[in-house]
């Protein structure tokens, strides 16, 4: 039986439409583990360089190893929330270990980096509060301020990019709010700037506001043992909260780590979107820090040289994450089609 006709046609003429503005995303397939190259359908070995696999642990032997592991002793799963039939002991394990890794009190794990970011304003806000957002933060925080207004009647502002005479200008205007979140990513995954962290949590005190930091693109390779911003900036405990993954340089789920128990306590009872997965990536990394002084090297040197030789030249970057290269091209190829909308 066919789908509502009038809607399947509409339908068809969206996608029609995406595939004229030559927009329209199709996946690739895979027949091999993530990493530099990989066996992809159609197409024979292929070079990756979109890939945010950024210390090449998906196919590590020991994470994989470890994984097994996992499966054989827990089995796949709990078969339903973790409420409702428990939780494993690797979940609190995990949730431990990623605490202790971003130099927060608590840690929570969510299903994916955007479930945790999209769960987290309409659990801590309440009607009356107020949340600001740097313009240019990822989708999922911007999805996650649209529901809390929705959820909790919640006040909101976007401040500029990077601009923080327009966060106080922002803050100012909400000095009636009874709580206000300042929203920003680390790293800004499609320009490669770094927040302004120091000053971020100067004005978040300042103003009396809570300050949540995505981390999806830092941890892993920015600061000294890949800690993230907050160890990039030597403030490691400093922010209130933060949301990462484990999916990128770590390699599966995500966790949001907070460095005040109750905020993990309150998103543990009421947020949505929330599992686990056990990834042992993280303690791969503690032991082997040089895989990411490999990512700096690779970044600021080989890519940087290889890419001259093709007509591309990448917009200095202070971080070695380089999936998003901002690029200008000698002559921009018609077969890119158009300039895609912010995404990981």
């Amino acid at each position: 039986m066919s789908l509502n006709t009038a809607f399947s046609s509409e339908l068809d003429s969206r996608i029609d439409q995406l595939k004229a503005d030559r927009v329209y995303k199709q996946l690739n397939y895979l027949d091999s583990p993530q990493s530099a190259r990989v066996q992809m359908e159609g197409r024979g070995e292929i070079l990756i360089l979109s890939s945010n696999n950024y210390l090449g642990l998906c196919d590590e032997p020991s994470v994989i190893d470890a994984g097994i592991r996992g499966l054989r002793r827990f089995g796949a799963g709990t078969a339903s929330v973790r409420f409702i039939c428990g939780t494993f002991t690797i979940h609190r394990d995990l949730e431990e270990a990623i605490a202790r890794f971003v130099g927060t009190e608590s840690s929570l794990t969510f299903v994916a980096a955007w479930n945790a970011n999209e769960a987290l304003t309409s659990t801590i806000l309440q009607e009356g509060d107020f949340v600001v957002s740097d313009a240019l933060n990822h989708a999922s925080i911007i999805d996650s301020i649209r529901l809390a207004k929705a959820i909790v009647k919640c006040t909101s502002a976007v401040y500029k990019h990077g601009d923080l005479d327009d966060l106080v200008s922002k803050l100012e205007q909400a000095t009636g709010a009874k709580r206000r979140l300042i929203w920003t990513d680390g790293v800004f995954s499609m320009e490669g700037a770094i927040a302004k962290l120091p000053d971020l949590i100067d004005i978040a005190r300042r103003y009396d506001a809570v300050l949540a930091v995505d981390d999806s693109h830092s941890t892993g390779v920015l600061g000294e043992t890949g800690r993230g911003t907050a160890e990039h900036f030597g403030m490691l405990g400093e922010v209130d909260i933060i949301t990462s993954t484990l999916g990128k340089a770590l390699g599966g789920a995500a966790g949001g780590s907070s460095r005040d128990r109750r905020v993990c306590a309150t998103c543990s009872r009421n947020a949505r979107g929330r599992s686990s997965s056990r990834m042992p990536s993280h303690r791969r990394l503690l032991r082997a820090p040089s895989r990411r002084s490999s990512s700096w090297r690779n970044t600021q040197g080989a890519w940087r040289s290889s890419g001259k030789t093709r007509g591309i030249s990448g917009t200095p970057s202070p971080r070695p994450v380089s999936n998003r290269w901002p690029v200008r091209r000698r002559s921009y190829p018609s077969s890119l089609g158009k300039r895609r909308s912010r995404s990981r």
